[in-house]
């Protein structure tokens, strides 16, 4: 087998169908490669399963009662998958119907990378960010916070998204954004599996950091595009996006630069979400939008308990 494509689906039913029938698409263009997709569902109750079911029964579907997450259920995929490729691919996703054989064809002539990012895409046709350096102490206090809000130009975002880099032609990076990551075999055995730890977020840069630090390339491959709808499985339900994001962020944190730095930032992100309680508190009082407001109110306040 060359290729197992593994997608991990919550609640996006139709996203998942355009995708499915994206990548079925993309399997007939590469004709010349053995592939299998699997479908992870975790615990959809928009009716994805029912509809994997009925509209694409060839493909091989395992329904979770719980929801895995992006990690779990990733790893549960990749030890029932046979390919000497993992295709670790978001449902939100549109798949060009030569960005399969041209990815895989890519890794075979080049045996020192070990894993593959494509082009993502907006809806619109304009490039989305999904090439990253590692993180830094200071990308992480920066990244997703009233600071980086405040000055969105600064340095340290500049560095950590490779600003510096034009998004047109390949390049070696640290890591790339895990909705579309093609993997070679021996790399994730040699990396293991993602870290159940990080059940959303920061999962692949830790997955990409081992498998940097295991002596393989990570590349950039502009020529293969991917049209990306992202987070439209956690954006309905924003707060809790939030709270796993930074919760990552902290683990992350605590696992490449020390307890007593994660600390410093989760005391950070504490006080800078205070902030926003309050002001929207403030916006709140004076009538401003109350609707809107108190949404934003007790979005910022579940967050605040979760740190």
């Amino acid at each position: 087998m060359d290729l197992s494509i593994i997608v991990v689906n919550w609640n996006v039913r139709d996203l998942l169908r355009d995708c499915l029938n994206s990548l079925l698409k993309a399997t007939q263009a590469a004709s010349s490669l053995s592939t299998e997709i699997i479908v992870i569902d975790s615990a959809s109750t928009d009716g994805s399963p029912q509809m994997v079911q009925a509209e694409f029964p060839q493909l091989r579907l395992i329904a979770s009662p719980e929801n895995l997450g992006y990690a779990q259920g990733n790893n549960y995929g990749a030890n029932l998958a046979q390919g000497r490729y993992l295709f670790l691919l978001n449902p939100d996703t549109i798949v060009e119907p030569e960005t399969l054989a041209l990815m895989v064809e890519y890794l075979d002539r080049h045996p020192e990378v070990g894993a593959l990012g494509p082009q993502l895409l907006w809806p619109d046709g304009s490039v989305q960010s999904s090439r990253r350096r590692l993180p830094t102490l200071g990308s992480l206090f920066w990244e997703s916070t009233l600071l980086g809000q405040w000055f969105p130009n600064n340095p340290h975002i500049r560095r950590y998204h490779m600003a510096d880099q034009a998004p047109d032609h390949i390049q070696p990076v640290d890591w790339v954004v895990g909705a579309a990551l093609l993997i070679r075999r021996e790399t994730w055995q040699q990396a293991g599996p993602i870290d159940n730890a990080f059940f959303m977020y920061f999962e692949e840069t830790d997955w990409c950091q081992r498998a940097l630090a295991a002596g393989w390339s990570i590349h950039y491959f502009p020529d293969a595009k991917i049209t990306h709808f992202e987070g439209k499985s956690s954006e309905q339900v924003i707060a809790d996006r939030t709270i796993r994001f930074q919760r990552s962020k902290i683990r992350y944190t605590r696992k490449y630069f020390g307890a007593g730095r994660a600390t410093l930032l989760r005391l950070f992100l504490w006080s800078t979400f205070a902030i926003q309680w309050i002001e929207e508190s403030a916006k709140w009082l004076i009538g401003h939008r109350r609707a809107l407001r108190r949404e934003r109110m007790i979005a910022y306040g579940q967050v605040l308990r979760s740190l």
